[in-house]
């Protein structure tokens, strides 16, 4: 049995062939292409995204058996979206990508409307102009006329209907709308239908994983087999979780990019005001009966490439970064960065926030600079864990932590030594791609459930532990708890 996980994300998509083990027997990556509109904002291609996966399908399978390819998993960024014709499925809009800032009037307008308290308990989540339901209002104040006949398709639900000819939302997709009900796991009518949109321009809901339907003739010329199964795997940082196998309550991993992600599971439980006012966002996770609760910082490894560029004459290299960062002594700089250059995340939302550093002096040097910039961004994601403790009670003792990141050895060090906390490194190769791979096979009934594919998967994985010095460890909570937390709370009510 093979599979194949499709990941497209915000820089770069990709196309892997897995066997039942999660050996990668093939990949293919291209980057995931965004235009500027002469108006001013962003936008992707539908069919430049399309001919760029069913290129990279054809090349991967190619290189297999592909008559052995028994099902395709395909996750994605979040809440990036278009309108499709129900009946052509040609596009009604733009392909909105989730970064750009042009439904912020639009998210302004939905706030005005409703209770923040009130939708959260049904949404799991703070209100954004990220969310689905702000570029779909903002698309029908553009053009009212695309909102008709029409659905609104994420990204993974766009590739799914180019494979299978089947429109459709997994769950973990829906909870990132504003207009999705956690406690029923169905559209909230009403709510849509309070601002104008009619409801059925939402598709079918169907849990991560769920066969859609079989490859469409069509696509058959990219090599795949008739009788392979499409499904939509989902969020990407959701998808990822079952390939480092963080699949039970209380499991947690650390998604390290340009972004960086703290993601945990809870059982499914009702919403209410300590959920809300930890910051956090929550969803339907793709393992039955569970949720996923998930903060963020999105200039985690963007702090990393700014400081790379604007530090010296030439671009900083890594591994110079990594010698400087060691020469540094044990224990903290002194230094406070705040990693705010896009705002602030959980547990404190801001997108006004900026960053920062405070407490420089003549004595530090760059290793000490570069040292501080890995520490502010540890500092934040402690934030998140002590939060994420508070308002789950459950204690996270240990991590799993993939992406760019784990191979900056002294940022990872700093990280265990800042949380106390035992960090793992699963040797996983592109962990979105095998987690969608794994999560499609699973609807596909190749694996019984979560726990038998995670168990298939980690046969072959090996680990690497991150310790720390009890010594450093408390020197860093000091810290963090004198400067940190109350400069933190000062910092984010600075405005230019």
């Amino acid at each position: 049995m093979l599979m194949i996980g499709i990941d497209v994300g915000t820089t770069n998509s990709k196309v892997g062939v897995m066997d039942a083990k999660g050996k990668v027997l093939a990949i293919a990556s291209r980057p995931t292409i965004s235009y500027m509109h002469e108006e001013g904002f962003s936008y992707y291609d539908p069919e430049q995204m399309w001919d760029d996966i069913a290129g990279m399908i054809q090349e991967v399978t190619s290189k297999v058996d592909a008559a052995q390819i028994a099902s395709i998993g395909i996750t994605s960024m979040a809440e990036s979206g278009l309108i499709l014709n129900e009946e052509t499925g040609k596009p009604q809009s733009i392909f909105v990508p989730w970064f750009d800032t042009c439904s912020q009037d639009q998210a302004r307008h939905i706030a005005a409307e409703s209770d923040a308290m009130e939708q959260f308990t049904k949404s799991g989540l703070n209100l954004s102009f990220k969310l689905g339901l702000a570029k779909i209002l903002w698309i029908q104040s553009r053009n009212p006329q695309a909102l008709e006949q029409g659905k609104w398709l994420t990204v993974s639900g766009y590739i799914a209907y180019r494979l299978s000819g089947v429109m459709a939302c997994d769950y973990t997709l829906a909870a990132r709308t504003y207009a999705f009900d956690l406690n029923t796991k169905s559209w909230d009518r009403a709510f849509i239908a309070h601002f104008g949109v009619n409801p059925d321009l939402f598709p079918e809901l169907v849990p991560s994983g769920a066969p859609l339907g079989k490859v469409t003739s069509e696509v058959r010329t990219l090599g795949l087999p008739a009788h392979t199964v499409v499904a939509i795997a989902g969020h990407d940082h959701v998808s990822a979780a079952l390939a480092v196998g963080a699949i039970s309550s209380g499991d947690v991993y650390n998604s390290m990019g340009t972004a960086e992600t703290l993601v945990g599971i809870i059982s499914e439980r009702k919403l209410g005001a300590e959920e809300y006012h930890s910051g956090l966002s929550y969803g339907v996770h793709a393992v039955p009966g569970q949720y996923f609760w998930m903060g963020g910082n999105s200039s985690s490894g963007g702090s990393v490439e700014w400081i790379r560029k604007v530090i010296g004459v030439n671009t900083l290299d890594y591994m110079t970064m990594k010698d400087e960062v060691t020469s540094c002594l044990p224990g903290p700089t002194g230094i406070l960065y705040y990693p705010y250059l896009s705002g602030c995340g959980a547990p404190t939302p801001d997108s006004g926030a900026k960053a920062a550093f405070i407490g420089l002096s003549k004595s530090h040097g760059r290793p000490q600079i570069l040292k501080a910039l890995l520490e502010g961004t540890a500092y934040q994601q402690e934030y998140i864990r002590r939060s994420a403790e508070q308002v789950t009670g459950q204690h996270i003792h240990q991590v799993r932590v993939i992406g760019g990141g784990t191979r900056l050895e002294p940022w990872m060090q700093i990280k265990a030594a800042v949380s106390g906390v035992e960090l793992i490194l699963p040797e996983v190769d592109e962990a979105a791609v095998l987690g969608a791979a794994m999560i499609a096979a699973i609807g596909a009934k190749q694996y019984a459930n979560a726990e038998e594919a995670v168990a298939a998967i980690q046969q072959e994985a090996s680990l690497r532990r991150v310790s720390y010095a009890e010594e450093e460890h408390q020197a860093y909570q000091q810290f963090y708890t004198d400067k940190f937390v109350p400069i933190q709370v000062a910092l984010r009510n600075w405005e230019l």
